[in-house]
């Protein structure tokens, strides 16, 4: 390849909000982008995710096999639990010349596993480290990138309007800093979550936000923070659960108890099992309420503490 790659044909594997609004923007770019996901090997969830796909303009495959074999970039982009089987299976089928970017939050140790299996094959392989949420930012997200071909790609990459900087020849590096910043942003999603749970139901919501107002005044805790941290569980939990599990293995391996993560795991699943159980679903296409998804859970305050509170208000 030469210094711009050129990338004329992108594999994009899954076809979730990652992949889809990435595959969108890099077939707009004039790129031809062919996507494959697990979910095309089921009817029931085939047809819509395909036609999603004819409709953003990126032409599908049957098999990973198939969208691979002909790429010039191999985009990764599934869940965390999947990272490690696209990769093997990318590894029976890549050759010398092309290259494979694992977009996934996996730790930096299955990162260089998935590295090794790929590169033996004779591609290259380059981790990217996905530092904010892909909406709105969309194909201007920033990544960090890592490995022998970071600093090449990343201009690549930037060329077709992406933002991606290489910051280590190495792999794992990339991935360690996404790892070790989720503690601290899915974290906060959790305790927010734990604590407007327990706010909501005890009727002293407006106290605390005020209070966290008080002390982070910059943070917007009584404006649209509080529906953003909530949401990004009611939305992603499962998803970022798992991603939370790849933080806590990333931390056992350099002998840190992974006490916050794994709390922050079990957090986000319950989430999920208890929307799950009292059958609510997250509110796409709507403005999401903290207040009302809470309580759509029963979870909100119930009538004596809602009198408590009305009378507190009235004194």
């Amino acid at each position: 390849m030469t210094t711009d790659m050129g990338f004329r044909r992108i594999a994009m594997v899954g076809f979730g909000e990652a992949g889809s609004i990435l595959g969108e923007d890099l077939a707009a770019s004039g790129r031809e982008v062919v996507t494959y996901d697990i979910l095309f090997d089921t009817a029931a969830t085939r047809g819509p995710l395909v036609d999603k796909a004819h409709r953003l303009r990126v032409q599908t495959a049957d098999s990973l096999d198939d969208a691979v074999a002909n790429a010039d970039l191999v985009i990764s982009a599934v869940t965390a639990a999947s990272s490690v089987a696209v990769a093997r299976g990318a590894a029976r089928v890549v050759r010398a010349g092309q290259i494979f970017l694992d977009l996934n939050s996996v730790s930096p140790a299955t990162k260089r596993a998935n590295a090794d299996g790929i590169q033996k094959a004779g591609a290259d392989y380059v981790e990217a480290a996905v530092m904010a949420p892909i909406p709105p930012q969309r194909l201007k997200v920033p990544m960090l990138l890592g490995g022998r071909r970071a600093t090449e790609l990343a201009i690549a990459l930037r060329a077709i309007g992406m933002n991606a900087t290489a910051i280590a020849d190495e792999i794992g590096v990339a991935s360690a800093v996404k790892m070790c910043r989720s503690i601290v942003i899915k974290g906060l999603e959790a305790l927010a979550l734990e604590s407007m749970l327990a706010a909501r139901r005890l009727g002293a919501e407006k106290e605390v936000l005020a209070s966290l107002q008080g002390t982070f005044p910059g943070m917007g805790w009584q404006d649209k923070l509080p529906d953003y941290l909530v949401s990004r569980i009611a939305e992603h939990g499962r998803r970022r659960a798992a991603e939370m599990r790849e933080v806590a293995r990333t931390l056992e391996e350099v002998g840190i108890e992974p006490t916050m993560a794994l709390a922050t795991a079990t957090r986000q699943d319950g989430l999920i099992d208890a929307m799950a159980a009292r059958g609510v679903t997250y509110p796409r296409g709507e403005p999401f309420s903290w207040q009302s998804f809470i309580d759509a859970l029963g979870e909100g305050a119930t009538p004596h503490q809602n009198q408590q509170n009305i009378t507190r208000g009235n004194s």
